[in-house]
């Protein structure tokens, strides 16, 4: 596999389970973390995604969408606010994805509430799974059982002709980062490491 972990760690603090942080080192080993994530999904889950511009958060979501079976193309919802995807869960179970930008909601706070996605976020039905990405402050209030995920982009430490220093800025090169922050009752047992949830 493409994707290693680099440290696991126990932070039980405020409902927060096992965090764990694994590498992505090309584009594929993002999408097969994402596939592998949607596996240990169910129903009423959220997930949220945050890292910064081309860290691999719509990447991710793409494997997360081949684990639920939608064959709709997955891309970023910056500028449709909200996509609702139908697929279906490992179990055969119909899935229903709902994969939002939250920064986007957040410019747009009247159109959560049209969308109904403020009602999908405190209490998701059966079958729904809420993949948001950029909901920092977002998820937090309104989710309060939630697998947060975290992606790093990593810094551009080549030096050039002019300089022996790096210039420190993020690359869409080279290897992800990518930290798993499990945080309440439904996500306590949750270990991406151990395929297990």
């Amino acid at each position: 596999s493409e994707a290693t972990i680099t440290d696991a760690n126990e932070n039980t603090s405020e409902g927060t389970a096992k965090t764990v942080t694994v590498e992505a080192t090309t584009g594929e080993a993002m999408r097969e973390l994402g596939k592998q994530v949607a596996h240990l999904t169910h129903g009423g889950d959220v997930i949220l995604l945050s890292g910064p511009l081309g860290a691999g958060k719509t990447t991710f979501a793409q494997g997360f969408g081949a684990g639920l079976n939608i064959s709709e193309p997955i891309v970023s919802p910056t500028f449709t606010i909200a996509r609702e995807l139908k697929g279906q869960f490992p179990s055969g179970n119909s899935a229903h994805l709902i994969h939002v930008d939250a920064n986007a909601i957040e410019r747009l706070l009247d159109e959560l509430e049209s969308l109904g996605l403020d009602e999908e976020l405190e209490d998701p039905s059966d079958n729904t799974i809420i993949l948001m990405e950029w909901g920092e402050q977002m998820a937090a209030a309104l989710a309060p059982e939630r697998l947060e995920i975290h992606i790093d982009r990593p810094l551009n430490t080549v030096s050039t002709d002019e300089t022996s220093r790096a210039d420190n800025e993020l690359t869409s090169n080279g290897t992800r980062t990518v930290t798993f922050i499990p945080v309440g009752a439904s996500w306590q047992t949750f270990d991406i490491t151990r395929n297990n949830r």
